[in-house]
């Protein structure tokens, strides 16, 4: 048994005037939200696979950053450097930031020993070392 809750015989007409100004809003305060997120994402320009941590810190940019990929190649500051010469480029590095922390961000399929051989020389210059790794998702 269906029933027309409607009065009489009248045809309900559809809305001929749209207002589309909370649309906007929301696509403008969306736009101003991707805008300012993308600003914080850092891109090294290095690809490097990163292992996860249960809890994290952020670093500054005047760190000096030493990358190392799977391949066994070093970054410094972004720079391709040659195994051999990696101390002289992390002191020159040194010299040019305010502050005396490496970042060091190894691929997590990097041997160990090119990780230990960047602390070594950081331990030599007296710098500090921070381990770039990425927060688990638990």
């Amino acid at each position: 048994m269906s029933r027309d809750f409607r009065r009489g015989d009248k045809r309900l007409t559809p809305l001929s005037l749209f207002s589309q100004s909370s649309l906007t809003d929301i696509v403008l305060l969306l736009l101003i939200f991707f805008l300012l997120t993308s600003s914080f994402v850092t891109n090294f320009g290095i690809k490097v696979n990163i292992p996860k941590a249960e809890s994290g810190a952020t670093t500054q940019q005047q760190m000096i950053s030493v990358a190392i990929t799977k391949d066994g190649q070093f970054y410094v500051n972004g720079d391709l450097t040659a195994r051999g010469s990696l101390a002289t480029a992390i002191r020159e590095a040194r010299n040019n930031t305010v502050n005396r922390t490496i970042v060091l961000r190894a691929d997590k399929d990097a041997k160990v020993d090119d990780a230990v051989r960047v602390m070594n020389i950081g331990k030599a210059l007296n710098l500090k070392l921070v381990m770039a790794t990425e927060q688990s998702s638990l």
